[in-house]
């Protein structure tokens, strides 16, 4: 059965003078794709609309040829204002440092989180993606993060990128002081936690991870529009 993903992905592209930022391209397109290969409808959201930053440093020689199309998608993503959660079986967040400034704040996409959640939807975001977790309260008033079981780029991970004193907060403490029970495993391996209708990975080495446990949460029968 076909399913409708929605992808949403930073609009912020600057760390501070010289320094520019964005999507790490690998966590989108290694998602978008697969997504792409199971036959499913994939729309691609951001705060800002139009043309989303890719970080220059997630782009190089060495890229999987699939990449490219994908980045295609990047040109002309929707507007999250113009969106509702109905449509979709699940929302998925790739990261890059852009993500820790402007999706923990944007309210279209708190609500969209929750609304999200709440239904019994898949909620998965990989490496600074689960950033957009922390602006996320649920109706009864508490962190969407608070008691599950998430994964997320880590503190130590974070200090060996240089960038730590330049972002707004560590994300893996952040998470940690909303009440996540967060899950870490040793820097730049594969990892990634389920938790009911959660799904959150640790680093760009993760996104394959994520994106087979979302696949495989829809076909066993998550929710269909």
């Amino acid at each position: 059965m076909s399913k409708n993903v929605l992808m949403v992905v930073t609009s912020h592209s600057h760390i501070h003078e010289g320094k520019t930022t964005g999507i790490w391209l690998s966590e989108f397109a290694e998602a978008y794709t697969m997504f792409n290969e199971q036959g499913w409808d994939v729309v691609v959201a951001s705060p800002l609309g139009g043309k989303a930053p890719v970080d220059p440093a997630s782009v190089g020689e060495e890229m999987d040829p699939s990449f490219a199309e994908a980045a295609k998608r990047l040109e002309n993503t929707v507007k999250l204002s113009d969106l509702s959660h109905e449509r979709f079986d699940a929302i998925f967040l790739p990261g890059g440092h852009g993500a820790m400034y402007d999706l923990p704040t944007d309210q279209k996409l708190q609500s969209l989180l929750r609304d999200f959640y709440e239904s019994g939807k898949v909620v998965a975001a990989v490496c600074h993606g689960p950033a957009a977790l922390v602006g996320t309260v649920l109706s009864d008033g508490s962190p969407l993060v608070a008691g599950k079981r998430v994964n997320a780029f880590t503190d130590r991970e974070e200090a060996e990128t240089g960038l730590a004193s330049h972002l707004p907060f560590l994300l893996e403490s952040r998470l940690r002081e909303l009440g996540a029970i967060f899950v870490a495993a040793p820097n730049w391996t594969a990892h990634y936690e389920a938790d009911g209708n959660l799904i959150t990975g640790q680093n760009p080495q993760s996104t394959v991870a994520v994106t087979n446990a979302v696949i495989e949460q829809l076909q066993r029968g998550g929710t269909s529009s």
